[in-house]
């Protein structure tokens, strides 16, 4: 029993010991969750959702479709089987023509076409063999939005284009940093904005970061029309919380969002002192238990010679009789 419950304490020595290394030996921080650093050269990569993807359903092709030009504004869909759906970025008032095509291995013959916009109907404008097209001019943002083909004959093809302000991208993992250090958040767009702005979460209303009025705990700088950047200086517990940059285009404006969390020097080191902690506690266990194990082991010796002393006298006692 004794060596089992020594080989047991070691084991677990050993396995705690190999446990503090890999947290004091290991990355400190993930490069995704810390503070961004103005040297990255991919900044707040975030997994775009795009209108329609929701609603698409796994069998719905989605892509983002983009003009081969500012000059060139024609988009368009080829269908043969499964429903499409295409995002299509728009920062100005422009001249758009959508087109729908069907396949040349689609079987569906001679189909009735219908445009939407939403549940209102819309006429094309423009027809020729097995394609269908409309040419919108959009010049405000109610003219932004869903506009869907449909062919149909013995079964039905949809090609769907969704209209849209830029997307801003954000960040999708927290923003990780440390009371007293700087905090950087960088948003960026792939078209030019007109303006950006900077809020910060106050309750359930978003509060602009007025950099005029807090100098010194706040600066803004806009690296070109496409990417802000903003920094937060001398963190304390009361700056975490949610942040939210804005781009401004001349259809509308979007927004990204940043989650910051400002933590004490101490927590990254907890882990470590916790099992600092736990290997003392054993270590003492298993000298306390040696040291007992072996004041036992002594006076037990004592206890079986005087026994065998005692019989020994009675068996001598008792053949003089």
């Amino acid at each position: 029993m004794p060596s089992t419950f020594s080989e047991w304490c070691l084991g677990r020595l050993l396995l705690l010991l190999l446990l503090g290394t890999s947290v004091s030996g290991g990355n400190p921080a993930d490069p995704a969750m810390t503070t961004q650093d103005s040297s990255q050269t991919q900044v707040n990569s975030v997994t775009k959702m795009q209108p329609g993807h929701e609603s698409s359903g796994p069998h719905v092709a989605t892509q983002e479709l983009k003009p081969a030009s500012k000059e060139d504004s024609v988009y368009e869909i080829v269908l043969s089987g499964a429903p499409v759906e295409k995002n299509i970025s728009v920062a100005s008032p422009t001249k758009v023509e959508l087109i729908c095509k069907l396949g040349e291995d689609s079987s569906l013959k001679n189909p009735q076409v219908t445009w939407k916009k939403g549940g209102e109907t819309i006429s094309h404008t423009t027809k020729t063999q097995n394609s269908w097209s409309i040419q919108l001019t959009i010049s405000e943002s109610s003219q932004l939005g869903s506009y869907t083909c449909i062919l149909k004959g013995e079964k039905e093809l949809t090609a769907t284009f969704h209209l849209h302000v830029p997307k801003t991208e954000g960040r999708e993992k927290p923003v990780i940093t440390y009371i007293g250090d700087t905090a950087v958040m960088v948003c960026k767009t792939e078209y030019n904005a007109k303006a950006w702005t900077w809020y910060m979460t106050n309750g359930t209303e978003l509060a602009p970061i007025n950099t005029i009025l807090h100098t010194d705990k706040f600066e803004i700088m806009r690296k070109s029309a496409k990417v802000s950047r903003l920094e937060i200086f001398k963190l304390s517990k009361k700056d975490r919380g949610v942040y939210w940059c804005e781009a401004v285009f001349d259809l509308g404006s979007s927004k990204a969002r940043f989650e910051l969390k400002v933590l004490s020097i101490s927590a990254p080191l907890k882990p470590f002192i916790a099992v600092v902690a736990e290997v003392a506690i054993l270590v003492t266990t298993i000298v306390l238990y040696e040291v007992y194990s072996k004041r036992k082991g002594k006076g037990g010796g004592k206890e079986f010679d005087q026994i065998e002393k005692l019989k020994s006298e009675e068996n001598i006692a008792g053949r003089s009789k």
